[in-house]
């Protein structure tokens, strides 16, 4: 037991520091606020701040969800992730094919693109 508390030994100083800091906090902890009487912020003319607070934290909130979803679901825009690169002539082809358009309609269209 005296090697750990010897001269060169890091554990004395360390043992010295946290029963100081031990005290410190104990002493501190004991005393009692000083009483200043009923502050001007305390008074109900100032009660509007706590629930002003409160709608701007929930309106912070709200806004940053609704900034975070957009910006993991993309800007926004409703454009079809598949149709992305086809031209329009291609889109005509696949509505043409799954029945979403007849023969009269799909020439039409074809005819106003150009192809």
């Amino acid at each position: 037991m005296k090697q750990l508390f010897s001269r060169g030994s890091l554990l004395a100083p360390a043992t010295a520091i946290f029963v100081y800091v031990l005290e410190t906090s104990l002493a501190v902890a004991q005393q009692s606020p000083p009483y200043y009487g009923p502050h001007p912020w305390w008074g109900s003319e100032w009660m509007f701040f706590g629930p002003l607070m409160m709608i701007i934290c929930v309106a912070v909130v709200v806004v940053l969800a609704v900034l975070l979803v957009r910006w993991f679901c993309g800007s926004g825009q409703s454009i079809d992730r598949q149709s992305a690169g086809k031209t329009p002539l291609d889109i005509l082809r696949e509505r043409f094919a799954r029945g979403e358009i007849e023969k009269e309609e799909f020439d039409e269209r074809r005819r106003t693109l150009g192809a």
